[in-house]
């Protein structure tokens, strides 16, 4: 296990973001706005990711993977979303949606799934969410009954990332429901399985190249083999999976801010007015230095956070949390103020600024509201 120094970057970690910036500068960046506008996946960003081996660091090298430590993982992350947040979700939720197998799984399930995914032949989603169980996802009606040697499984996943796109599905699903939350099981559902459908792409704010669909699971008969764990544990997995994946999250919302600042910073040094840059006047240089500060502020909660996740400290759970939720919000201001530093032209399709600042409102939602990341860190204060 990598020793970290609290959450100093290492010479390893700082030259894979060299590497990771200039791919995504060279063939991410020059689709993004097309990939925005159009509303579809960014075909180009997953074969470019799979190509370098960047689109699923996470995955243990036993298993065919990188083995990538959660700091690395953070800044592949952080480095794609700074030039296309939809392109981000390709690393991002390859390690939520596997993570599961990897915490609970069994050694079969973790050399079948966990190899394709390596491999980059297949993505892994995640379905927690329902209907009526977002927040509340302890209230989840998706059901898993027992038959012979199989599950099948009935019910439907809402805001699935990715959902149509990826081959592999994590789901939780009741299987005993006077339990609540210690009745709910993991399982994992292959697209190709029969009774596995999809709803329409939802038109979303931001984030519109990473598709965002139902999942419908009508009679889907699995192998019993197939759960994750012991038979009960699945919400203990999910909201341990999340403990580490939030950071993820956080990782997307500093890559967000940080293209928007270093936008932002050329056009006021490039912008005149009243016969100078506007990068001159001290009312925007304030703003600059606000952004800068807040944002490296959330970049070492950050870091600082994925140390810990790659140790499994005891107080993860508040920094996953905090990180999350501290990141996201700082790249919602600093977007906004990026728009604002732009004048009209932050205001138009034409300039990048706008589409960020759509795409980082999502980080204020996902994987658990800002407002469900307050209520976990005031229950696990450190």
């Amino acid at each position: 296990m990598p020793d970290f120094d609290l959450y100093r970057p290492s010479e390893e970690h700082e030259m894979l973001r060299d590497t990771v910036r200039s791919l995504a500068e060279a063939k991410i960046a020059p689709f993004a706005a097309a990939v925005d506008e159009e509303a579809r996946f960014p075909q180009e960003a997953l074969d470019a990711l799979v190509s370098s081996e960047l689109h699923a660091v996470h995955v243990p090298e036993s298993y065919g993977g990188a083995g990538a430590d959660a700091l690395a993982t953070v800044i592949v992350i952080e480095e794609v979303a700074r030039v296309c947040a939809s392109s981000s979700l390709i690393p991002a939720v390859n390690k939520l949606g596997s993570l599961p197998v990897i915490l609970s799984g069994s050694e079969e399930l973790k050399k079948k799934y966990l190899g394709p995914l390596a491999k980059g032949d297949a993505m892994f989603s995640y379905c927690l969410s329902e209907p009526d169980a977002g927040s509340d996802a302890a209230g989840m009606k998706t059901k898993a009954v027992r038959d012979g040697d199989h599950y099948v499984l009935n019910g439907v996943k809402r805001w699935i990332t990715n959902a149509g796109v990826s081959e592999f599905y994590t789901v939780m699903a009741v299987t005993d429901p006077t339990k609540r939350s210690k009745g709910i099981s993991a399982f994992i559902v292959e697209k190709s399985d029969e009774g596995v459908s999809f709803g329409a792409p939802e038109k979303k704010l931001g984030i519109k190249g990473s598709p965002t669909r139902e999942v419908y699971l009508d009679n889907v008969r699995i192998p019993a083999d197939r759960m994750i764990g012991e038979e009960g544990t699945g919400f203990a997995t999910a909201m341990k999976t999340l403990d580490h994946t939030r950071i993820t999250i956080a990782a997307q919302a500093l890559g967000i801010a940080q293209g928007a600042l270093d936008y932002a910073k050329g056009y006021v040094q490039e912008r005149k007015q009243f016969g100078k840059p506007i990068a001159d006047f001290q009312g925007v240089q304030f703003m600059l230095a606000d952004m800068a500060m807040k944002l490296e502020a959330a970049r070492q909660l950050t870091y600082s956070a994925a140390a810990k996740s790659e140790r499994v400290d005891g107080d993860l759970t508040f920094f996953g949390a905090a990180a999350k939720c501290f990141a996201s919000d700082v790249a919602m201001e600093v977007t906004t103020d990026a728009v604002q530093l732009l004048g009209g032209y932050g205001y138009t399709r034409d300039y990048p600024v706008e589409r960020m600042m759509r795409d980082a409102k999502i980080t204020q939602i996902y994987e658990g509201t800002n407002q469900v990341q307050r209520i976990v860190m005031a229950r696990n204060l450190p």
